[in-house]
């Protein structure tokens, strides 16, 4: 397999492509017959309830028939989590300790106000993002001094490499929000290495020795960590480009990415998917697909070889159902801010069950992006062979896709 996003192209990436592929998966359709029928009398669970959380969870308060055995919860919302709340905005994180099956991702929600500063600092993991809303100016600096300041807007990306400092700022009138994914699932984001709490904790006679500047110079340092702050807005953008470039330059390559005007790796009936590896974007470590599903689209049957997946849901309403061997298998429901894990080589689906466009992000833990369709395993194994493990007809098995079919949208 080719380690690069134009792997996708050769699959089936979204939806039911063809009359043939229907067909292949009518047993399965059949065997999922009760899946969202979540229509059971309420006499049917007396006594106390959670309705609000039930009425957000129906695959869990009624799971389809082909859900069976125990499977490890594969599913938090950040809506559970701990904000904490700054004058500059706020934050709070989804890691192993709130999700225990996300060993090798974290993610961090933040917003900042206009104006408002997630302090110049560092961590050992590496930092990619997107930004949800509104817009915001990035700046750092890499080992050889070269520095890089950039603005990022809706559906635009960052990476930062582990141990490069940089900071983040609110721009547009109402601030901004994003996402933050990290390699480590116990990456902490309330324990980063800040610059005021470093500096607060180094005597003042060596930062003066440091400098060479006098002591008095570091008295109103601050002497708790800012972290989050209001500030006022950032200079023209070209010209702190310029001054933060004097004497050593810029970085060799961009930590910003505008995917927010790169077009789709696929298109399909069902709706698209922007695959952001290292082939497309250099610098990162971390590979994302960012998925749009149309009301009733499927992200396909799969599993990927590779790497863990960490899901993230921006808006809609979905669900998926993973396949963890042993006969075991479990449907979860997903809508805007809630997280999903899928480890290694498991299979699952992804189903947009509103009435609105489904949109998630991917990550993996790795530069380049694989998976394997179920469809297309069919497809390029011996069909008679396929017919006598199925007992659907040979000419249906013969029939699916062999390469892309790409559809326009509906």
């Amino acid at each position: 397999m080719e380690n690069n996003a134009s792997e996708v192209t050769r699959r089936t990436f979204i939806g039911v492509a063809s009359t043939a592929l229907a067909a292949t998966a009518t047993v399965a359709a059949q065997s999922q017959s009760n899946m969202g029928s979540h229509d059971a009398p309420n006499e049917e669970q007396p006594g106390a309830n959670n309705n609000g959380l039930d009425a957000q969870n129906p695959d869990s308060v009624w799971p389809p028939e082909t859900d069976n055995g125990t499977v490890p919860p594969f599913k938090y919302s950040f809506a559970l989590s701990r904000k904490r709340i700054e004058s500059g905005g706020w934050t709070r994180q989804v890691t192993a300790r709130e999700l225990p099956i996300s060993k090798t991702i974290a993610g961090v929600e933040m917003r900042l106000t206009h104006g408002g500063v997630r302090e110049l600092h560092w961590h050992v993991s590496a930092e990619w993002a997107i930004m949800l809303y509104g817009s915001a100016r990035i700046t750092a600096v890499d080992h050889n001094g070269q520095s890089f300041v950039g603005e990022v807007g809706e559906g635009d990306l960052w990476l930062f490499p582990p141990g490069v400092p940089h900071s983040i700022q609110g721009l547009g009138p109402d601030g901004c929000k994003f996402l933050l994914v990290f390699d480590d699932g116990n990456f902490d984001e309330f324990q980063t290495f800040l610059i005021t709490d470093w500096m607060h904790h180094t005597p003042k006679e060596v930062l003066a020795k440091n400098f060479n500047l006098p002591e008095s110079t570091f008295d109103k340092v601050p002497k708790k960590e800012l972290f989050i702050f209001q500030a006022g807005m950032p200079g023209d953008l070209k010209k702190e480009q310029s001054q933060t470039a004097e004497g050593t330059g810029t970085v060799p390559q961009r930590f910003d990415f505008t995917a927010s005007q790169m077009k789709p790796t696929k298109i399909t009936a069902g709706g698209e998917v922007k695959i952001i590896d290292a082939m497309t974007f250099p610098v990162t470590p971390i590979t994302a697909a960012i998925v749009k599903l149309k009301p009733g689209g499927l992200r396909e049957l799969h599993w990927h070889p590779n790497q863990d997946e960490w899901q993230y849901y921006i808006s809609g309403k979905g669900r998926m159902t993973v396949f963890t061997a042993g006969s075991r298998a479990r449907t979860m429901d997903f809508e805007e801010g809630d997280v999903g894990y899928i480890l290694q080589s498991n299979p699952h689906y992804i189903e947009n069950i509103g009435n609105t466009d489904l949109v998630f992000v991917e990550m993996f833990k790795s530069d380049h992006y694989e998976d394997i369709s179920l469809a297309q395993w069919m497809a390029h194994t011996p069909a008679l062979l396929v017919s006598q493990h199925l007992g659907i007809d040979q000419s249906v098995i013969e029939a699916i896709p062999k390469e892309k079919i790409v559809v326009d949208p509906r």
